[in-house]
């Protein structure tokens, strides 16, 4: 990332700030806090003179008067634990509201990319949106719990310091200040450089983050041993890994002889105060011991904390980088978004009828996915989308719960544009199961529970028992308590798919989208599954897309898309008359219009029931699908 011109710092700067808006009174209450401690903290310097000038070498060459030396040292004492005192609290206080920020930051930028659509997550790596979340929202830590309070601290300890010294002498505070202006010059170039190195250090941070999300997952396991790849992987994250490490030593060592140089002065300086006073005194001037101590007294009161201001600042401007990246994530605009108005359909009352008028719909500019689609799905009853690989078949489907918006014509469901209607009465209406059902690291109630989290254990069973689940979960040792693993791979691709359609049916959708739900299974699980979605497509508005044919031969409507066109639609009967692509299609899948199974249990028929055959005399179903005994 380049560098920002200085008009966009200050920007980035002042929208940092405004984080802390909310947290007004609790800002000022600590900046009160640090101003008293700040003050505080150069009072012990002054009264070191008063106790050198007054208690044990009086001017006046009275002797030491004892009683002024207790009463002042009583007094430091009470005012260093006084000082300590409010240190504390103010720390607690600036770490509990940076803590509150850092969560407000959080939450929102996690809210944020949940308003994303999906377009969003398809361009970018899981590994790198996490890296935003967690890392980069780490690196800022301490700058909204320490830093500004250090900084506002320091700096009234500065100033504080400044107008003792001038108290004391004017010749001596000028040596101690002469260099300030090139160390802030200084700070400045060191902080510009380190910012530029933590930006390209945090791109790397998630690169590996990506990395690690990509190859230590389930899925990446898997492929890595099936192709023994563990290696090649291991030296990929280890190169990633050596970057990183290169980086962290630039990032530490920019601006180390620059802090070395700052800490030579520091030391050297109480030398040029005592030259200084030295010739003072020569010429005639006035300068008491008592001076000199309380003055090299504030000088270290006032040059190591600045050392740490300059410190703070470089850390404070390469920090912007975190920032950087966090704001680019909160400025981006979502494509879908809620109506200023929206229409809030009652589930209770919607009938479910499904329109597509003239849908036309484009992933990248000017290249036309869908062009006209026009369909209309009557309220209980299932339309089918079949047709090649890249059709736009899912396409169609995602529009109907604004997966994505159409760029042309309109999805209505009773009426109304799902453009108008509300999120949550949307939601409610349409459910989904999809060809790989996402299941949480979590046990089988609670990824039940996600379709309605306010259902009851009796609910969930008996959604269990409606897509036929329940009695293979109550066979596992812990039952609806079973963990399921990452991504529910504990569970097979039936067994899986049985736990999504009971999600959907504890959801109780009017609509409900399936995209190729039983694709990727087995014969026998297909069987189970279908007869699951069959308990749960009843009463409701199905749209199913659909690679097998024989899952939806029994559909009131199916509609053959074709480079994003409807080119057919009618009855399985209706369109095999017609002799076009959907005939085409079933001829590629059952050879010449028969359907030969070879499975232990037989074939699974229109209605969902089983032929049972044996295996030596396959049962063949002909296009009219009346089994008969092959010969």
């Amino acid at each position: 990332m380049s560098e920002r011109p200085e008009g966009d710092t200050r920007e980035l700067t002042r929208r940092i700030v405004k984080l802390f808006e909310p947290y007004r009174a609790r800002v000022i209450g600590i900046a009160a806090l640090v101003i008293v401690a700040a003050v505080l903290g150069i009072v012990n310097p002054l009264l070191t003179r008063t106790i050198f000038d007054k208690g044990l070498f009086p001017t006046d060459g009275s002797g030491v008067q004892l009683h002024i030396v207790l009463v002042i040292v009583g007094a430091m004492i009470v005012v260093a634990a006084i000082g300590a005192g409010i240190q504390v609290w103010q720390q607690w206080l600036a770490n509990t509201l940076g803590q509150q920020v850092m969560l407000d930051l959080r939450v929102r930028l996690f809210g944020h990319l949940q308003s994303m659509s999906l377009k969003f997550f398809t361009a970018t790596r899981t590994g790198e949106i996490q890296s935003r979340v967690t890392n980069d929202v780490a690196g800022v830590q301490n700058v909204v719990t320490t830093t500004a309070t250090s900084i506002l601290g320091t700096v009234v300890t500065i100033i504080s310091a400044v107008i003792a010294m001038l108290i004391l002498s004017w010749q001596l505070t000028l040596v101690a200040l002469i260099v300030l202006p090139l160390f802030f010059w200084l700070t400045r170039v060191v902080g510009d450089r380190r910012r530029k190195v933590v930006s390209s250090t945090q791109r790397t941070v998630a690169d590996i983050t990506a990395l690690t999300e990509e190859s230590l997952s389930v899925s990446g396991v898997l492929l890595a041993k099936v192709f023994h790849r563990q290696a090649q992987d291991l030296d990929k994250f280890s190169r990633e890994n050596s970057r990183l490490a290169e980086l962290n030593v630039r990032q530490n060592m920019i601006g180390q002889g620059f802090f070395a140089a700052i800490q030579a002065f520091l030391q050297v300086s109480p030398a040029l105060i005592y030259l200084t006073a030295a010739f003072v005194l020569y010429r005639g001037g006035d300068i008491t011991a008592g001076t000199v101590v309380a003055f090299t007294t504030l000088q270290t009161r006032l040059f190591f904390p600045l050392g740490n201001l300059l410190q703070t600042i470089v850390e404070l401007r390469s920090s912007l980088a975190y920032f950087e990246r966090i704001f680019d994530y909160l400025d981006l605009v979502p494509d879908i978004t809620e109506a200023e108005h929206p229409i809030s359909l009652d589930k209770a009352t919607t009938a479910g009828r499904v329109n597509y008028d003239s849908v036309e719909f484009s992933y990248d500019e000017g290249v036309n996915t869908l062009n006209g689609i026009t369909l209309n799905v009557e309220p209980g009853k299932l339309l089918a989308l079949v047709g090649p690989s890249g059709a736009g078949k899912t396409t169609i489907g995602y529009l109907l719960p604004r997966l994505y918006d159409v760029t042309g014509g309109s999805v209505k469901i009773d009426g109304v544009d799902v453009r108008e209607m509300s999120f949550d009465s949307l939601a409610s209406i349409v459910g989904m199961v999809s060809q790989e059902s996402y299941l949480f690291h979590a046990n089988i109630r609670d990824n039940l529970k996600y379709g309605n989290r306010e259902a009851t254990d009796e609910q969930v069973m008996a959604a269990a028992q409606a897509a036929a689940i329940h009695d293979r979960i109550m066979s596992f040792p812990s039952g609806y308590d079973t963990m399921v693993g990452e991504r529910g791979y504990r569970l097979s691709g039936g067994e899986k798919q049985r736990v999504a359609i009971a999600r959907v049916l504890l959801h109780n959708p009017k609509v409900l989208l399936l995209d190729e739900a039983t694709s990727a299974l087995d014969t026998t699980s297909e069987r189970l599954v279908q007869g699951a979605l069959t308990n749960a497509m009843a009463g409701r508005t199905t749209i199913a897309i659909a690679h097998r044919l024989s899952t939806i031969q029994a559909a009131d409507s199916i509609a053959v898309i074709d480079a994003g066109r409807v080119v057919e639609q009618g009855t399985h009967e209706e369109l095999l008359a017609q002799g076009g692509l959907y005939a085409s299609l079933y001829r590629e899948q059952f050879g010449d219009g028969s359907i030969e199974a070879r499975c232990s249990d037989g074939i699974l028929l229109r209605d969902g029931t089983i032929v049972p055959n044996d295996l030596n005399h396959p049962v063949t179903v002909g296009a009219n699908h009346s089994p008969s005994a092959a010969e």
